[in-house]
């Protein structure tokens, strides 16, 4: 792919992509050459860091050690992977039942971290999505309503993994491996039925993998029985409104310096909330969002 070509090695120690997967302390990279497997130096345990996949790394000479690891442009826990340009959120209408809190947490994990969220929405067929779809109508966050009888959506997630590093995120039973397969048939990835004593999806995917598909990067992460936001990471109470695109407009309107937009009079943000310019769930989720960060300490934001 043409993303690789500038992964030249140098004096046989140069850039590679940490490109498949790590398992079992040991980890796939894609080299000029083909993939190598290796494990990494003891000194990044010692560090408490982490490769995951996506990171570009430096191998030894022998190619059997990655000996560094290439800054970041962001770096997520839950989905353990690095470099991320696009997550796909990927939710249900039904089985398990939406949590817009935890999709607007997500969402907003995204944006604060450099990251394009794209919520994918499936199983229109056994529920309406029209709920979803007002919420984020004047968020300007792209949301795809998928159907597999049709093909609608399909086309418009292929052309955003294009050129991409993407990952799929979203509880299990949404139908991640579903998706996968309808994008790249060839891979094969197990998918899961649904509990309906537990109303969520048995695990399918244990590692995380990356594949070349549609022209670009996709990571398949591993299923989660529920999402923890604050495991991707703990957003500033100041830097919370930045993390709502569709506040953007109404910054440098309010009447005081510094107004959180959830009681002050004067607040451009709760004016357009009462004109109806703005999604009363985004905005409650916003409210919730500050409310737990509000008296987290700097070294609590940073675990």
């Amino acid at each position: 792919m043409a993303m690789f070509t500038a992964w030249i090695l140098v004096k046989c120690c140069g850039n590679d992509k940490l490109y498949h997967k790590g398992h079992w302390r040991f980890y796939y990279v894609k080299t000029e050459t083909g993939i190598v497997e290796c494990r990494a130096r003891g000194i990044f345990r010692k560090r408490g860091i982490t490769p995951v996949a996506g990171d570009q790394v430096v191998l030894s000479a022998d190619r059997t050690t990655i000996d560094e690891i290439l800054p970041r442009k962001n770096v997520f826990i839950r989905p353990p992977v690095a470099n991320l340009d696009v997550l796909f959120i990927v939710a249900s209408t039904t089985q398990p039942v939406p949590s817009t809190l935890i999709l607007d947490e997500l969402t907003a994990a995204a944006v604060y971290k450099d990251v394009q969220p794209v919520i994918v929405i499936t199983k229109a067929d056994l529920a309406a999505a029209d709920a979803l779809e007002k919420a984020y109508a004047d968020s300007t966050i792209p949301l795809i309503r998928l159907d597999y009888d049709t093909g609608e959506g399909l086309d418009q997630i292929r052309a955003r993994i294009a050129g991409n590093l993407c990952a799929f995120c979203g509880n299990s039973g949404v139908g991640k491996s579903t998706l996968l397969n309808a994008l790249a048939p060839h891979l094969e990835r197990q998918t899961g039925g649904i509990s309906q004593k537990l109303g969520r999806g048995r695990h399918t995917t244990r590692e995380v993998e990356i594949f070349e598909v549609c022209g670009g990067l996709l990571a398949d992460t591993p299923g989660f029985a529920s999402l923890d936001a604050n495991k991707i990471c703990r957003i500033p109470p100041e830097e919370l409104q930045h993390a709502f695109p569709e506040f953007e407009p109404y910054f440098g309107q309010c009447r005081f310096t510094g107004c959180s937009h959830r009681s002050e009079k004067g607040c451009a943000v709760r004016a357009a909330l009462a004109e109806g310019r703005l999604s009363q769930t985004r905005y409650d989720s916003y409210c919730a969002m500050y409310d737990e960060v509000k008296d987290v300490k700097e070294w609590q934001r940073r675990g």
